[in-house]
């Protein structure tokens, strides 16, 4: 099986922004194909407890939309050829106004948004400013949605779609079985690449979604690594990069 594309999640900022940008160097080294960077937000709506908790430590030191897409441009400085996708929640993006945070993630560096409380047919503006600035708007697909509206996103030409490989909050084990597979066709078939993610974290899984995803994602998994490992530098950065080279086969 040729190597697995990974779309590794991280929380900007996260515990401190020297570990965050180690671990984002350690995410590359191990394999990582496309960054998903996460602007911390008080309130999210599909985050597990890690990453929930990352976001609120980095939020109690001061840390503002600035300062995350400040992180982005450093890491976009290092690593120009790896895409990197912005993960955050519509208040963040509506707040200063869609287009013009829209023109600023894009200075970033930015080639993504993914905010998964935006719907895909009533996104306030997202996709069209995001095309404005040379980047993709990555609506979220969910099991949970009806047949008849899977079917509508899946066919209103976005390039990407992130799957949701099951209801409720990420972070918790994931089963890959017939169902997901039969989910991740139906969100493909209008033509748009499958990002496939949600309580990714081990080899196994990520062999069995390979050849039904562009990429598989993980973020819970990298996220508790970095809090368990914070106070060695060292350790941190080597075990992310080992799971990151487990996951991509």
């Amino acid at each position: 099986m040729s190597k697995i594309q990974l779309m590794s999640h991280l929380v900007a900022g996260y515990p401190t922004d020297s570990l965050a940008l180690a671990a984002a160097r350690a995410l590359v080294r191990g394999g990582a194909s496309i960054l998903e960077v996460q602007l911390p937000f008080s309130d999210p709506s599909a985050d597990g407890p890690a990453i929930q908790t990352a976001c609120t430590k980095v939020l109690e030191r001061g840390y503002r939309t600035a300062d995350g897409l400040g992180f982005i441009a450093q890491v976009h400085s290092e690593f120009p050829e790896i895409p990197i996708y912005l993960m955050s929640y519509g208040s963040l993006v509506y707040t200063p106004g869609v287009d013009a945070f829209c023109k600023k993630a894009s200075e970033a560096g930015v080639k993504g948004m993914i905010i998964p409380d935006l719907p895909f047919d009533f996104d306030e503006g997202l996709t069209d400013s995001c095309k404005r600035y040379g980047m993709v708007n990555i609506p979220v697909a969910a099991p949970s949605m009806s047949g008849e509206r899977l079917d509508k996103l899946a066919n209103a030409g976005f390039p990407y779609i992130y799957a949701a490989l099951r209801t409720g909050i990420t972070g918790t084990d994931t089963k890959i079985d017939a169902a997901t597979l039969e989910f991740l066709k139906k969100v493909s078939r209008g033509g748009s690449k499958v990002y496939g993610g949600f309580g990714i974290s081990n080899g196994t899984q990520a062999r069995a979604l390979a050849d039904s995803v562009e990429a598989i994602v993980a973020g819970s998994v990298f996220v508790r690594i970095i809090a368990e490992n914070q106070d060695d530098a060292g350790k941190m950065a080597s075990l992310v990069e080992e799971k990151a080279r487990e996951l991509c086969g």
